[in-house]
């Protein structure tokens, strides 16, 4: 049997919106297993959602760039937040950003890539040694058509195209290239507050549809419900998952009465022709990553050889 610690219980609630015992009994039931817990919730009527807590534990900026039709987008990570405010960490964020637009987004090969007489690697590396603190080239993204254009938008911006989130987005269009840009920047703001997991259902990960399926039918099963009306039931929920998680089906956050896909489709007459989304890529700074949370008062108590 696992242990059930405060912290695993202040995480669920965070990540459910539960109630505190309910996370409790969550977790007990699920031996500790996060993920199980939050569908145990669910079924039982306590959480709205699974979503994530998103607490971002890594610090650092996010870097975007567009021109024209191509765009990319960078993650370097710093260890406090501190860096992210200095001169030298802002310009090797844009620096990196410009290389990946130049020799694409496998990070190896952008760390390998020459900046005047050293490469990428050397130049993080003494960074690391002028600031004190480390640094990574965590991951990086490119996006490009044939015809149209890529913007982007950063969040939280400390300096022109770096901030604490960034977004670039595709539109595949014969129309003009000042109306799509502008376009394009508004689906990009989009993205960044609605974080779409994909652009329509084709797009989504098998197990993450099933989960969903899953998790409605038990909580119905629960309540009773024959099988046949489970099922129904089920894919009516599915639709609703779907308008909530695949951009083209989300409530557009500039005109909430319309889904993003109707808004492109009334953007054409503006733009001059017809536009497609052919993707986009959302970096927020340090998602994914644990950051090992110190207690204090332990370790100056152990300093000093208390208990």
């Amino acid at each position: 049997m696992a242990t059930i610690t405060a912290a695993m219980v202040k995480d669920l609630r965070e990540s459910t919106g539960a109630g505190m015992m309910d996370c409790k009994a969550a977790l007990t039931e699920t031996n500790g297993d996060m993920e199980a817990a939050q569908d145990w919730l669910r079924k039982k009527g306590l959480s709205k959602a699974a979503k994530k807590s998103g607490r971002v534990a890594a610090e650092g900026l996010i870097g975007a760039l567009t021109k024209g039709t191509k765009g990319v987008v960078v993650e370097v990570n710093s260890e406090t937040d501190f860096v992210a405010r200095n001169g030298q960490f802002q310009g090797l964020v844009k620096m990196i950003a410009q290389v990946a637009f130049d020799v694409g987004a496998d990070v190896e090969k952008i760390k390998a890539a020459k900046v005047g007489d050293v490469t990428v690697e050397t130049a993080i590396n003494d960074a690391i040694a002028t600031i004190g603190e480390n640094m990574t080239l965590r991951r990086a993204a490119q996006l490009e058509v044939s015809q149209g254009v890529v913007s982007h938008y950063v969040h939280g911006a400390v300096i022109e195209g770096a901030g604490k989130m960034g977004v670039i987005v595709a539109l595949e269009s014969p129309g003009k290239a000042d109306e799509l840009a502008a376009l394009g920047r508004q689906i990009a703001m989009h993205v960044a507050a609605a974080n779409p997991l994909a652009l329509d259902p084709s797009g989504l990960d098998p197990a993450v549809v099933k989960r969903e399926k899953d998790v409605l039918a038990d909580k119905y099963r629960q309540q009773g419900k024959p099988e046949n009306v489970i099922e129904k039931i089920v894919e009516s929920g599915l639709k609703t998952y779907y308008k909530e998680v695949c951009l083209l089906e989300q409530a557009f956050i500039h005109d909430t009465g319309k889904s993003v896909a109707q808004a492109v489709k009334e953007a054409e007459g503006k733009v001059g022709g017809a536009v497609k989304i052919a993707g986009f890529v959302r970096y927020a700074l340090g998602e994914g990553i644990e950051k090992q949370e110190s207690d204090f008062a332990a370790e100056v108590a152990a300093a000093s050889g208390k208990k």
